[in-house]
């Protein structure tokens, strides 16, 4: 889904994250595709990672927040307009951001709720949140003790060459737009639920992250209405169906099957923490054929599967 050109890119809405090395509540981030596969189950797509083992260490790029909590203005300077966001993954991250804040702000106070703005912090290599070391092995992921999100854009790559999502800007965006519908859960004091229970097709763990998928849906469906408030221009353009495969493919790239299958040969059911690869899609669909959050409610079905 494109941007359209003349839009405004809100840089303040994400910050870059600091170096810093793995302490209480860090992560063991391992090396290559076994490393990701471990920790994408676990992670990819919000998962508390405060839940694993201890360790580990990176660096990142410098910050946009300096010492002192001073904002470094010259951070993102490259991402201005949406025609920057059309030819930079770190642009289109941005641009993101801004369309789905922007959304579940005006959509919100329809349900007598306000929408609480959600930082991203983009990062390179790796960076700490208060659940412990972001990484780029990690994948994005959605941190409730510090109500942000968590992103290195070269995961974008990863999943398009090693998980096999095509390289469409949908796939990209839907990846975000899956973040937030995880920061929705967690002001909506659902979240919390991801933790109750064990693994499995219809576990609560399930249950959460199809609901963001459902959560991404929504926003896909209303994306090319939700305007730039400085130019009044929708973000992006409307979708096509080449779009909405994007999408698909990037939902079902991150399916519990498909990647034990890749990683091990073999499929467990049992130990699923984010669903099948077309559970992931279906929900997905639910959001955005209906366009209505009140239909991405996972816990209200008998089974997500069917």
């Amino acid at each position: 889904m494109s941007f359209n050109d003349d839009v405004t890119l809100d840089t303040s809405q994400v910050r870059s994250g600091g170096g810093g090395s793995g302490g209480p509540g860090g992560l063991v981030v391992g090396g290559g595709l076994g490393g990701i596969v471990v920790l994408i189950l676990a992670l990819v797509f919000g998962i508390d990672p405060s839940q694993l083992p201890t360790g580990g260490s990176g660096q990142a790029a410098p910050g946009q927040v300096q010492a002192g909590g001073e904002v470094d203005p010259t951070a993102f300077q490259e991402c201005r307009t949406g025609a920057d966001a059309n030819r930079s993954d770190t642009c289109r991250v941005i641009g993101t951001v801004n369309s789905v804040q922007a959304f579940w702000a005006g959509e919100l106070p329809r349900y007598k709720r306000e929408w609480q703005e959600t930082p991203t912090v983009l990062y390179s290599g790796a960076t700490q949140s208060a659940c412990g070391t972001a990484s780029n092995q990690v994948g994005p992921f959605y941190c409730p003790l510090d109500k942000s999100v968590y992103i290195d854009a070269s995961f974008f790559q990863v999943l398009s060459t090693q998980f096999g999502a095509d390289d469409g800007a949908l796939a990209q965006e839907y990846v975000v737009a899956h973040e937030y519908g995880h920061a929705l859960q967690d002001q909506l004091g659902l979240l919390g639920k991801a933790q109750q229970g064990g693994t499995g097709p219809e576990s609560n763990g399930v249950r959460i992250e199809l609901m963001a998928d459902c959560l991404a849906g929504v926003w896909t469906q209303h994306a090319s209405q939700v305007p730039d408030e400085d130019t009044g221009t929708p973000f992006l353009k409307p979708l096509t169906d080449a779009d909405i495969e994007s999408a698909l493919s990037a939902a079902s790239a991150v399916g519990d099957d498909r990647i034990q299958e890749a990683a091990t040969g073999r499929v467990s059911p049992e130990s699923w923490t984010h669903g099948s690869s077309a559970s992931r899609q279906k929900w997905f669909l639910q959001g955005y054929r209906t366009g209505d959050l009140n239909q991405c409610d996972t816990f209200a079905v008998a089974s997500v599967e069917s």
